[in-house]
């Protein structure tokens, strides 16, 4: 009786919460597989029906994977595809034993009587495969979770990247008649004629930019080039803002170099119109508090949303990226920048093939949202071995790590500031300190073409060369910049262009 009171007042050990086997037959359906077969061997074009639906893995018996493949190698070949050739293919290829010889072939033919429904059964027989994969995904992470050797986020990294590799086995679109596109088309030119500007995409706030493009077009990826220190971060946070505030378009800026508190930094200083250095060291004249006070209520409640995770994989950004579509209704993403975002969960021969994967994804991701991507990239330093003003203008072959980023792209755009290789005058005597060009060098959908803007190095800031400037005390000074943009004289007042106290990055 005092074991049994002793008992009862010791507390039960916790018992181990374990994952029961599966137990279970896997999904299949054999007797589909055989019709399948069978039909491909019975109708002449019944292969056409299903080549983009099925693959030899999509089948769950071995022997049904091995007579689908010679089948596929038949089609490829362009080689009738009946009964007799398909078991000389299987012969041809040491596989006709294997599968139970000619008496299973004609077997095959046997359990179906036509290819009506092939397509049908054909996406039953895909559907189970991804079925079978997702178990086996699901069984491998587990293993993986348990075993505390294992990194938590290489293998959150590692699953987010199956699961969408299997996700897009499934992606299929079907052709479309050309009726309903032309209506779509129509209702998009429609739009563009009712605005104002003509413009039928998104707009930057640089018009002469705005005019070559059209504005930044849904599904387009776009990427801006440039070396170090030409103000790549400088020109998209200058139009994420103008999108944002100006146009109120909710915009979403990937910074895998700086942190949130550094880019909204930037962005004070780049709206308030303070030098940077200021910003940093809170050294502020009593009208530059006033003017911070006043100016930086353009940014509160602007659509814009900041993510600084660095080393920013594809498979996180296509995650976030459609949150952010469907929560906020972003219209469009800004990466900065390419290079420093990786592909991790799959291994690559060279970074060169991991660069490409990544530039595939993100032109795959436009697509999917249907918005515009805009990503920056680093230049290699053929620029800097080039001589002569003409020498030291980006090309396309100075893209960095892959020619697949130039190949991907809708648009391929280049910032060039001839001051920052002591160019301050072109071949007419015109000053060119404080300017900036926008080399559009490929377009796919339109012109190709220059672009001239006023950077302004001290407010790490694009603008337009005629827009009016606001300098200190609440003072405005109108631009006197005549039609010959590049012969005025924007060095004329001390605060405005070509000042190195801020380096842009």
């Amino acid at each position: 009786m005092a074991d049994s009171n002793k008992n009862q007042g010791r507390r039960k050990p916790k018992e181990t919460t374990l994952i029961p086997d599966i137990g279970k037959i896997q999904p299949q359906a054999r007797e589909l597989e055989e019709a399948i077969l069978g039909a491909l061997m019975l109708e002449k074009d019944a292969y056409s029906l299903v080549s983009d639906i099925l693959k030899p893995e999509s089948f769950y018996d071995n022997i049904h994977q091995t007579i689908y493949r010679a089948i596929v190698d038949l089609a490829v070949r362009q080689a009738p595809i009946d009964m007799l050739t398909v078991v000389e293919q299987l012969k041809k290829d040491g596989e006709l034993e294997a599968v139970g010889g000619p008496v299973y072939i004609a077997q095959l033919t046997e359990k179906v009587a036509s290819a009506a429904h092939i397509e049908f059964h054909a996406r039953i027989i895909a559907q189970k495969y991804l079925a079978r994969e997702l178990i086996s995904f699901s069984s491998h992470v587990t293993n993986k979770a348990f075993d505390e050797t294992s990194d938590v986020d290489d293998l959150m990294q590692e699953a987010e990247s199956k699961l969408f590799e299997i996700s897009q086995r499934n992606v299929k679109k079907d052709v479309t008649q050309i009726n309903p596109v032309i209506k779509e088309a129509l209702h998009l030119l429609e739009i563009a004629a009712s605005r104002d500007d003509g413009l039928s995409g998104l707009e930057t706030g640089f018009t002469p930019l705005d005019k070559i493009t059209s504005g930044w077009q849904n599904s387009d990826l776009v990427i801006i080039a440039a070396r170090p220190a030409m103000g790549k971060t400088a020109f998209v946070l200058s139009m994420a803002k103008n999108m944002a505030v100006s146009y109120k378009h909710p915009v979403a800026l990937f910074s895998l170099e700086m942190s949130n508190v550094q880019l909204v930094n930037r962005l004070i200083v780049n709206t308030c119109e303070i030098p940077g250095e200021k910003i940093k060291n809170g050294q502020l004249l009593p009208y530059e508090w006033e003017q911070l006070d006043f100016k930086i209520k353009e940014l509160y409640d602007a659509p814009l949303y900041i993510d600084d995770t660095p080393s920013l994989s594809v498979f996180e950004l296509r995650t976030k990226a459609r949150r952010l579509v469907r929560e906020h209704g972003v219209k469009i993403i800004i990466i900065d920048y390419l290079q420093l975002m990786n592909a991790s969960g799959m291994q690559y021969g060279s970074r060169e093939q991991e660069v490409s994967m990544i530039s595939r994804s993100l032109k795959g991701l436009a697509k999917e949202l249907n918005i515009p991507i805009i990503a920056l990239s680093q230049l290699n330093r053929g620029v800097e071995g080039r001589t002569g003003a003409e020498g030291k203008r980006p090309q396309l072959s100075d893209l960095r790590e892959s020619g697949a980023i130039e190949q991907d792209a809708d648009m391929v755009c280049f910032i060039h500031r001839p001051e920052y290789y002591k160019i301050l005058e072109d071949d007419k005597g015109n000053s060119l300190i404080g300017l900036a060009e926008i080399i559009i060098a490929k377009h796919r959908n339109g012109a190709t073409g220059d672009v001239l803007l006023r950077f302004k190095s001290e407010f790490a800031r694009f603008q337009n060369i005629d827009d009016d400037y606001n300098f200190g005390a609440g003072q405005q000074f109108s631009s006197k910049i005549n039609n010959d943009p590049i012969s005025s004289a924007p060095e004329a007042h001390p605060m405005q262009g070509g000042g190195n106290d801020f380096v842009p990055f």
